[in-house]
């Protein structure tokens, strides 16, 4: 523990997180949100010597899936199989994280609209065209909201 009043001023040096090493994510339904991350998204599941040993026992017993993006960001799903937000609806905030955004190729945004329309995933907005991209919003099955946006073309 820090004890001087100094220490109150104390940060880590810029530069010192270097990346997001992992982003984990509570799940109902494992095979429905499976679906949803590898099937709908196109991530990458993570199987055989690729999990992380720390979490090999869970995958083999369907407690955890573990899902990487192209730029190595791992998303990991926990099996929650009582996992109900305090509210049913999903637009209603029901946790302190907002929502999840994945980058894309602007080449690439309406083919991923379309995919999206094609599977019905339910939209909570968008697509909105704004300074910095384009983004559409949407829910994954467990009702976290979701982004897809790509910079300016």
């Amino acid at each position: 523990m820090l004890s001087h009043p100094q220490s109150l001023n104390a940060a880590l040096i810029p530069g010192t997180l270097r990346r997001v090493h992992h982003i984990a994510l509570n799940v109902k339904d494992m095979q429905v949100s499976r679906h949803f991350y590898g099937n709908i998204l196109g991530l990458h599941e993570l199987t055989g010597d690729e999990v992380p040993k720390t979490l090999v026992d869970l995958v083999a017993a369907g407690k955890v899936a573990n899902f990487v993006t192209p730029d190595g960001t791992v998303i990991d799903l926990f099996w929650e199989p009582d996992l109900s937000p305090p509210d049913p609806d999903p637009s209603r905030a029901f946790t302190r994280a907002n929502h999840l955004a994945f980058d894309i190729d602007p080449q690439l945004f309406d083919t991923a609209l379309e995919v999206l329309k094609l599977h019905q995933i339910r939209i909570d907005h968008g697509p909105v065209t704004r300074p910095t991209g384009r983004g559409i919003y949407f829910y994954d099955p467990d009702g976290f909201l979701i982004e897809i946006r790509c910079d300016p073309n």
